[in-house]
């Protein structure tokens, strides 16, 4: 997070120096695949994000689903994290181009839904898309991990005019999409 700040900060003084507009796209969580199937997230070794990692469960490449403290103060005691699918987010950088070539204005916004999900919402929601229950097993909170995190996203949307259009479902469903496609290649 310092680094992001600090480069943030870099970037303001340079275009003060030298004027200049920059788009800084602050990403939260990116989740999905393209619905085609034909472009998604593969990691080779084990996740360390939440989607990429559930997905194994699905496929079978990973026993369960480590879910790190259910006594957080959320809906239902698991970490909240605002989820964005990748085709919002290359929408969004589409829209920060466009917004530096007409206005030659900078800006820095976040690229989120708004919306935080649960890691059992998010399981739940990836079983409902491969069409079965994942299991999961309840481990001990990690050290610094906070019960939620979202994105405000009221100045992208001002901004760039950045909506998203793809929820929750969508994400599950395009990345177990790319997954039996990669099977079935």
């Amino acid at each position: 997070g310092f680094t992001k700040v600090a480069s943030e900060q870099i970037l303001t003084q340079a275009a003060a120096a030298d004027p200049w507009a920059f788009g800084v796209l602050r990403y939260f969580n990116p989740a999905g695949a393209h619905p085609s199937g034909l472009i998604g997230e593969d990691p080779s070794d084990i996740p360390n994000n939440l989607m990429p990692y559930i997905a194994k469960v699905a496929s079978g490449a990973l026993p369960h689903l480590n879910v790190f403290g259910n006594d957080y103060d959320t809906r239902d005691g698991t970490g909240e994290r605002d989820y964005i699918h990748v085709c919002d987010l290359a929408r969004g950088h589409v829209l920060s181009v466009q917004k530096l070539l007409s206005t030659d204005e900078g800006h820095v916004v976040n690229l989120g839904t708004g919306q935080a999900y649960s890691v059992l919402e998010m399981n739940t929601a990836y079983g409902k898309a491969a069409g079965r229950d994942l299991p999961y097993v309840i481990a001990p909170r990690r050290a610094g991990d906070v019960p939620t995190c979202l994105a405000d996203v009221r100045k992208a949307k001002a901004v760039l005019g950045f909506e998203t259009h793809f929820g929750l479902d969508d994400m599950c469903r395009s990345s177990w999409n790319w997954i039996e496609t990669q099977a079935r290649s």
